[in-house]
């Protein structure tokens, strides 16, 4: 159970006021953090995967939590403040025993933990004694630096005066315990050789040609001369156990932020790595269904282009047989006008009786004539509609392919920029101040993102300018398709043809009449008939009757006809099922093709196979029944 749900939130100020609460529940034993198989854990973390700590860890924890957590709450702080105080106070004999660096310790005088050393370590060496002839080997550091290098000493200065063969040294080691016990091990090099500084104070009076050496310590750092000058301006005294404390503390304010920063790493990598994760499933999907209905618009785009070229040949193949049976008909024609012309009357009445008979030929050959004309030039108008169709549907079918490479080079696009701001996002929580590597791998991945976006604008755009243009093709259609309805409404095509005009919300009159026959005599039939199909086509008109509800198919909402309408019930019952059908037929086609105006609206249709023709299937038929055609405009 979180502490945290059971009191208000408090301000940063009252986190030092708060402890002392939680702090007296876990001594009572109301938190526990010890369980009975000896296993720590947090008891203000409870929805934390981890829940088994080492004691250092658990202290870390709650140490780091308690000083400077960014995400937590005033109260979260103040109550693992209170852990941190409880594992100090209450479960110190938990701490593991680790090992602490083993101190250097003289054979003869272990260094005692308060005595007083100069810091950084130093040793000091006196009495250098040489000859004229050996000064400039004696006195220069190379010489010390050489001969004590197993010790590894880090610089040797030399204290001597111009006037005097006599020289001192100190030589400076590192700062670190490795540089503590090579100090001491040059101590007591000097020990067993009898030369250290307690033997040099016992013979200051004799000391011959042997040089003295030993750790600086607080007496030398006090000395007046050159050397304690030179201790007291590069060093200062410390005790070991005064460095050890300082490096403990040092190394635990370390593991604590360290511990801390972690702990935020980690829970905000778990978050982008679920979100990775998300995108990355949900664009899978994407791409999935993409490559469906990629693969089922290029199968019905070869079925159509199939049958283009099927019905073009067609076309073509009619065309000829066209052209074959105008000609056949012309030298008919010329065959009828050179008899008529081989004919001669021997009466008046018989001349303008074979006269009459030449115009009407010559009028009718002319007709033929300007019908054959009329027939060239609408073979030439339909085969230029027929290549600028096919054009069109070309031109279409290349866009809405190169929107389709657009749209699948876009996705991936998108799915490449997402992936990298996902590892983007977690180098830079990995990144590290020294790790030049990663920081040069973070600039070439935002280059590349760069560049992937740039490629998306430009995409984008492109999509834009295909968008408008599919469009505009889209209304060129459209109006093709008004003209060809205008066009045939004038050629009178009537339902006996596979394609043609059909009025949809007009009611068929049929049904009434073979209803009326079975109920009322012949010439009264007609005219109730007539009567009935005229009122339920105002029915139909009246946009006050709306005789639909909404329903929920399968996740999708429809409009279908509400049976229950009493208009159309009493229709039902009282002049039976065929033109209720009827009725509901024309229905249909009003709402679905005027929901608003309510008024009849002609289409091209397929009568053979009952729905709306394609342009392709209206210029197929009048190529293939121009003649017909004509013949009733005529």
């Amino acid at each position: 159970m979180d502490y945290s749900s059971e009191e208000s939130d408090i301000s940063e100020s009252e986190i030092n006021d708060y402890v002392e609460k939680p702090y007296e529940q876990l001594r009572a034993g109301k938190y526990k953090v010890k369980d009975l198989n000896g296993t720590l854990r947090c008891p203000f973390c409870a929805g934390k995967k981890k829940q088994d700590y080492k004691y250092k860890d658990l202290l870390q924890h709650a140490s780091g939590v308690g000083k400077g957590s960014a995400n937590r709450s005033a109260k979260q702080k103040a109550n693992h403040l209170a852990l941190a105080k409880y594992l100090e106070n209450e479960l110190a004999s938990e701490v593991d025993q680790t090992q602490c660096p083993i101190l250097p310790i003289p054979v003869t005088q272990p260094p005692k933990q308060d005595d007083l050393y100069v810091w950084p370590w130093m040793g000091i060496i006196v009495n250098i004694v040489c000859n004229q002839r050996d000064r400039e080997t004696f006195h220069g550091s190379e010489y010390w630096l050489k001969r004590f290098s197993k010790f590894k000493p880090l610089e040797v200065n030399i204290f001597s005066d111009e006037n005097d063969l006599n020289a001192q040294a100190i030589v400076k080691f590192n700062n670190d315990w490795n540089g503590f016990m090579n100090a001491t091990e040059f101590e007591k090099s000097f020990e067993t050789e009898h030369c250290s500084k307690k033997d040099w104070n016992e013979r200051k009076t004799h000391l011959g040609s042997n040089t003295y050496g030993w750790c600086a310590r607080a007496d030398d750092y006090d000395a007046e001369g050159p050397i304690g000058d030179f201790l007291r301006n590069k060093g200062q005294l410390r005790t070991v156990s005064d460095i050890v404390k300082e490096a403990a503390q040092t190394r635990n304010n370390v593991v604590a932020n360290l511990a801390n920063e972690i702990d935020i790493t980690n829970e905000n990598l778990n978050e982008l790595q679920y979100k990775y994760n998300e995108k990355t499933m949900s664009l899978s999907r994407m791409l999935l269904e993409k490559d469906k209905l990629h693969s089922v618009f290029l199968a019905e785009i070869r079925k159509m282009q199939r049958l283009s070229r099927d019905n073009v040949r067609r076309i073509f193949d009619e065309h000829e047989k066209l052209n074959h049976e105008l000609e056949t008909k012309k030298k008919k024609l010329d065959s009828w006008s050179k008899q008529l012309n081989k004919r001669e009357a021997l009466t008046e009445r018989e001349r303008q009786k074979l006269d009459e008979d030449k115009q009407k030929h010559d009028v009718r050959n002319n007709s033929l004539q300007l019908a054959s004309m009329e027939q060239k030039k609408a073979d030439e108008n339909v085969l230029r509609l027929v290549e600028e169709q096919k054009r069109e549907k070309e031109e279409a079918i290349s866009k809405i392919l190169q929107l389709e490479k657009q749209l699948d080079a876009k996705q991936k696009l998108e799915m490449e920029i997402e992936e990298i701001k996902g590892k983007l996002q977690v180098m830079k929580h990995l990144e590290n101040e020294d790790d030049t590597s990663v920081r040069k791998k973070m600039e070439e991945m935002n280059e590349t993102l760069q560049e992937k976006v740039d490629d998306l604008n430009d995409m984008e755009e492109m999509n834009n300018v295909l968008i408008a243009k599919e469009r505009s093709s889209n209304d060129e259609l459209q109006e093709a398709r008004k003209q060809f309805i205008a066009g045939l409404t004038e050629m009178m095509l009537g339902g006996r043809t596979n394609i043609g005009i059909k009025r949809m919300g007009e009611i068929d009159s049929k049904p009434f009449q073979n209803t009326c026959k079975q109920r009322f005599p012949l010439e009264e039939a007609n005219v109730q008939a007539s009567t009935l199909c005229s009122l339920w086509q105002e029915n139909l008109k009246d946009p006050n009757w709306h005789p639909f509800r909404i329903v929920d198919i399968d996740g999708n909402t429809q409009e279908i006809v509400n049976e229950e309408d009493e208009k159309l019930r009493s229709l039902k019952q009282e002049w039976g099922e065929g033109i209720y059908m009827t009725v509901i037929t024309a229905l249909k086609e009003i709402n679905e093709y005027n929901p608003s105006g309510r008024y009849i609206v002609s289409e091209l249709w397929n009568f053979k196979e009952e729905r709306k023709a394609t342009l392709k299937e209206v210029i197929s038929y009048i190529l293939k029944n121009i003649n017909t055609l004509k013949r009733k405009r005529q």
